[in-house]
Parts: structure tokens; C-alpha cells; sequence
């Protein structure tokens, strides 16, 4: 299983132009891949308000790029425009693989007086695999303050944490096809997505720690397939807002222990300008 997660910025490249279809081409000439997990998709966002965009639907244009594959959208902005149409901005996951249940956990966004933020959600799709069955969950926490940031960490890690527990102790009730239908939950995990910090950051050190319920440790991905080599950069390399800013190591991929046995490799893409930020990829045994 080939996994790739990267913010797109609404697909606007380090050109300025937005083009949807250049984000599906990078992926996939970066890697023949079975789930896709993108953040930063944008619907009826027209320039100014996003930056180059017309205003497409860019879930649907990217959906209908990748035939074959289950589109799990999670607009987590979700508002009225001017058209008398509802604009929206969120993750986007795409699946080559059946996808089973879906869930779109609202992070916390507590108040931070006089800072900019929008809402943030992790997008979860359980994905069957030829494998087994896996929780693949991307995010996008917080640019702006570390208030909301280290809340989001602390809601993911309860989120993880949550399914878990429901794959080790659950017991199915009900199997009759309706709301209430239970559905096994895989203790097999990949979270992934822009976390804006670093590899350095208290949070980092946080969503990796120890829980204390039982519940199995995440890992970084490249830390457990690169041990002792830096996170290549995601972010800043081509596109800074300020000249001679620092490159960020922000993009990244958490796995569950007992994925680790079947990680054969991590690697980041430092080429592409589609987008402000580099694609990372994660391939699974």
C-alpha cells in the first residue's frame, strides 16, 4: 500500500496558477499510489478570496481525474457565498481501495483573542486494504497559534486513541443494516497531514508519547525508517512570504506500532512546485 499526503494549497502551484489537474499528474507521477490525502481543497472560493482560483469545485475536479477511486471529502469551512451557493475548504481522501466507514472528527478550536484560525478536522476513512483493514486519517492543525494547535494535537491523540480502544475491546451489537450497524474497528492506524510544527516541537514529542490506557504508541514514519536523519523540508523551500525565511519540516506521517513491522519506506518529494508544500509518501508491506 502506497500512501501519499500533502497540502496542495487549493492546487495553487509556486507559479500562482491553480490547476487541479497538475496536482493529480505530480501525484501520480510520483508514485502509482492507493490512497491519496490532501489538505487544503477549496469549492466557490473564486480569487480574491483564494488566490488564482475560478471558484471550481476542487473535490469534484480532483475526484474525476482519479477514476476507479472512492472520494471521502471533509469540508470543515462550510459557508454561505454571495452566489446563494455554500463554499467550502477541507481534506480530501481518495482510495484505489474499498473504503468502509467514514467519520469527520471536529479538533478542538478553543478562543485565542486577536489571532487569525479557521476550524480543523481529521478526516478519517477506514481503508480495506488487500492487507487488512486501516484507519487513515488526515489533518491540518493550526497555522496561526499554538493554543488551538496544541489542543488539535491533544484532539487527534484522543481520536487515535478512541479507535483504538474500540478495536481491542469492541464487540459488535447490532448487524442489521441500519444506523445503528456496528462495524469492527482496525487497530491499524496512518495519520497523516500538515501538523505545523517540527520535528523539534513539544507537539511532535507529544504525539508520539506513551498513552496510558493501553492504547498501542504512534511513531513518525521517517523517523522509523530514516533513524537519525533529519526530516527533509516541506514547506518554505520554493515559496516564502518573507525573503530568507527558514524552510519547515511541517508534513508528516504517524503510524500505529503495529504497522511498523510493515513500513518498507518514507521519502519526500523536494522537486514538485505544484503546490507550497512537498508531497510525502509512505509504502506499506
Amino acid at each position: 500500500m502506497v500512501v501519499i499526503t500533502w497540502n496542495v494549497q487549493w492546487c495553487r502551484g509556486v507559479d500562482r496558477r491553480v490547476d487541479p489537474a497538475r496536482i493529480v499528474a505530480q501525484a501520480k507521477a510520483l508514485a502509482d499510489f492507493d490512497v491519496l490525502c490532501l489538505q487544503e481543497i477549496a469549492n466557490n472560493f473564486p480569487a480574491p478570496r483564494l488566490a488564482g482560483s475560478r471558484g471550481e469545485n476542487q473535490f469534484d475536479e480532483i475526484a474525476r481525474r482519479l477514476p476507479g477511486f472512492t472520494a471521502v471529502p471533509g469540508a470543515i469551512v462550510d459557508v454561505p457565498g454571495k452566489d446563494g451557493q455554500r463554499r467550502h475548504f477541507g481534506n480530501l481522501i481518495l482510495s484505489s481501495y474499498p473504503v468502509g466507514q467514514v467519520f469527520r472528527h471536529l479538533l478542538p478550536y478553543p478562543v485565542d483573542p486577536g489571532l487569525r484560525g479557521m476550524p480543523r478536522i481529521a478526516l478519517e476513512a477506514i481503508v480495506h486494504a488487500p492487507s487488512g483493514a486501516v484507519r487513515v486519517i488526515t489533518t491540518h492543525l493550526e497555522y496561526y497559534g499554538t493554543v488551538k494547535r496544541s489542543a488539535q494535537v491533544d484532539g487527534l491523540r484522543a481520536i487515535y486513541a478512541e479507535g483504538s480502544g474500540h478495536a481491542r475491546l469492541g464487540r459488535v451489537v447490532e448487524t442489521g443494516g441500519g444506523p445503528f450497524h456496528d462495524y469492527r474497528r482496525p487497530a491499524a492506524t496512518i495519520i497523516t497531514g500538515d501538523f505545523n510544527f517540527e520535528p523539534d516541537d513539544r507537539l511532535h514529542a507529544r504525539m508520539v508519547e506513551p498513552f496510558t490506557d493501553g492504547t498501542p504508541p504512534l511513531s513518525d514514519a521517517w523517523e522509523a525508517a530514516h533513524p537519525g536523519v533529519a526530516h527533509p523540508a516541506t514547506f518554505k523551500i520554493y515559496e516564502k512570504e518573507d525573503p530568507g525565511e527558514p524552510e519547515q519540516h511541517c508534513d508528516f506521517i504517524f503510524v500505529s506500532a503495529g504497522l511498523l513491522p510493515r513500513l518498507k519506506s518514507v521519502r519526500v518529494d523536494g522537486k514538485t512546485q505544484a503546490s507550497d508544500h512537498q508531497p510525502v509518501l509512505a509504502e506499506f508491506d
